[in-house]
């Protein structure tokens, strides 16, 4: 059970970061905060992510670049350009660590308003921090594991980050269905997007990259929506009219 649970949290707290800080926050500017609640989230990123904690400056370039050449040669990650989720992972990699590393030019479009705290990027994303978070999910496992096929779900953990990410990059530009007709592949993960806190209404999202709430029909449920709206109330966050 304790395994079970920790997963579970693992696997929703990771996705909430990704989806609220990452994505909605970080790339798209949906909503504004503090220079101090915006540290705090980095923290709380490398907290819950761990041993697969992105770049919040990296991360927001790249989705960047996936809007602007949405299944073109120049997408980051798409389907439509590479043979598999293997190919699609390692190019996607490739293109994430040059831009976290600063090996290539960023031209303005994409790195504005983009939050940067270089020195925690670096700490987090180290081989240190990054073998302690793998060093501390095989402890947990070693300790609260009832049965060695539950010791499979420890490279999930390790790489939760890139497969979340793989799993809307790839299956929500493959298989689903549209509301909008769109100049590319994107579609609506329904009811499936249950496990991925509104990421998965990805036509939706390229509808309107700018709308906080993922979902436009009546049963499509954007989990992280009321939780950016309770936010708001609380002033923690400012949210955009989109």
């Amino acid at each position: 059970m304790a395994v079970l649970i920790f997963f579970v949290l693992h696997w929703y707290l990771s996705l909430f970061v990704q989806t609220f800080f990452l994505h909605r926050y970080a790339a798209h500017n949906m909503f504004t905060m503090s220079k101090t609640s915006e540290r705090f989230f980095y923290i709380f990123t490398f907290i819950c992510q761990g041993s697969s904690y992105l770049s919040p400056r990296a991360y927001g370039i790249m989705h960047r670049m996936h809007h602007v050449h949405a299944d073109t040669e120049h997408d980051p990650h798409s389907p439509k350009y590479d043979k598999s989720i293997v190919a699609m992972m390692m190019r996607t990699f490739k293109i994430f660590k040059d831009i976290f590393r600063k090996n290539v030019k960023i031209e303005p479009q994409y790195e504005k308003g983009v939050p940067d705290w270089s020195a925690f990027d670096k700490m987090a994303s180290s081989g240190f921090a990054r073998i302690f978070w793998i060093t501390f999910y095989v402890a947990f496992y070693y300790f609260f594991a009832t049965h060695w096929l539950m010791y499979l779900l420890i490279p999930i953990h390790i790489g939760m980050g890139p497969v979340h990410g793989v799993i809307v990059n790839w299956f929500a530009h493959k298989f689903g269905y549209s509301n909008f007709e769109m100049e590319n592949t994107s579609v609506n993960l329904m009811p499936w997007d249950i496990f991925m806190m509104g990421e998965g209404l990805h036509n939706n999202h390229h509808r309107n990259a700018t709308r906080a709430n993922f979902g436009y029909k009546q049963y499509e449920f954007d989990p992280t929506y009321p939780i950016i709206l309770l936010l708001d109330k609380l002033n923690i966050i400012q949210l955009r009219k989109s």
